[in-house]
């Protein structure tokens, strides 16, 4: 089996594609943007892999939470190519790609969601197993709900600007990554599941998750969190 991969709803950006087990990825930094990125690593992937993209059996996108733009921007992208070669896509929850990234553990995922806001859930990671723990929230940092879990990891680029506000919601995690992120290689292995099981959709279904449907805040709403971010 041959899938691609586009993880784009943080700063960092990656594509990846599997074959047969094997998946090779291609990842940047990329504070504002980023289009002009993920067809070029597609072309470079495919060529590294030695496979057309009719070849392809599938697409999968993270599908957020995450930041509108970027969300849009892995949606579309896989849904376009998904479209023009007729195959099914699997959309991925951002969050829940960010847990695998971080590796075996209780975490307690945490992405700035602006606005003086945080996207949050927690999972249960064993290997490429991910069980959610809690399920996403998009709250200001002060109130966001902590997960049960005694002890655990905190990750995600949250715990930057909100650090101490999260810790103050559960004071017993054994420590926080800041430096994690989503990853089409993580997008990946939790696709592949379900391809395996032939439970993708179709391209025509695919959208992203948002969690939050509100982009902006009136002034009174920004002044009551304590200033626009």
């Amino acid at each position: 089996m041959r899938l691609l991969a586009f993880e784009t709803a943080t700063r960092q950006l990656s594509a990846a594609l599997w074959q047969d087990g094997e998946i090779i990825e291609r990842t940047a930094e990329v504070v504002n943007g980023g289009s002009e990125h993920l067809l070029p690593w597609t072309h470079e992937l495919l060529a590294e892999a030695g496979i057309a993209l009719s070849q392809i059996d599938g697409v999968a996108f993270g599908a957020g939470p995450g930041g509108f733009t970027g969300l849009r921007l892995a949606c579309g992208v896989a849904q376009g190519l998904a479209y023009g070669l007729e195959r099914p896509v699997v959309p991925v929850s951002t969050l829940e790609a960010l847990a695998l990234a971080f590796g075996d553990g209780d975490v307690w995922t945490c992405l700035d969601a602006r606005m003086n806001e945080v996207y949050s859930a927690a999972f249960r990671v064993t290997g490429d197993s991910v069980v959610q723990l809690m399920a996403p929230v998009c709250l200001p940092p002060a109130v966001a709900p902590a997960p049960s879990f005694p002890g655990g990891w905190g990750a995600g680029d949250a715990f930057v600007g909100y650090g101490d506000l999260l810790r103050a919601r559960k004071p017993d995690l054994l420590g926080v990554r800041t430096d994690v992120f989503p990853t089409a290689s993580a997008v990946l292995r939790l696709a592949v599941p379900v391809f395996d099981r032939g439970t993708a959709h179709d391209a025509a279904l695919a959208q992203p998750i948002y969690v939050r449907d509100k982009v902006a805040l009136t002034t009174a709403e920004r002044l009551a969190r304590g200033g626009a971010k």
